[in-house]
């Protein structure tokens, strides 16, 4: 997935917000609230245990794929865009890991 395709699906997504809760699965999350949301993502990441547990390169990718999008919902419903993750994801890069967790004054 490439930094155009999660723009692309981000502005689907923002779209849906909307959108009747009977015009699309998303549009429906929505309307169904935060906790649906979050109750999705939970079930997602589950399943992305699963499948690694599993060893299915496909099923990972599958069940990793439906994460991914289930997040990048809950990203929208709090008004966030998936770039804000990615320039998270930049500003850690070339930092270790330990001195990154180290960092954080909630763990």
């Amino acid at each position: 997935m490439t930094q155009n395709t999660l723009s692309e699906v981000a502005a689907v997504l923002e779209a849906r917000k909307s959108a009747a809760p009977d015009s699309s699965y998303v549009a429906k999350l929505y309307h169904k609230g935060t906790d649906a949301i979050l109750k999705k993502v939970g079930e997602e990441a589950t399943e992305v245990v699963m499948a690694a547990k599993d060893g299915e390169p496909d099923k990972i990718v599958y069940e990793v794929a439906d994460l991914w999008f289930h997040t990048m919902v809950l990203l929208a419903e709090q008004n966030l865009h998936p770039d804000a993750v990615l320039e998270e994801l930049q500003r850690r890069f070339g930092t270790s890991g330990l001195v990154e967790k180290a960092s954080r004054k909630n763990d």
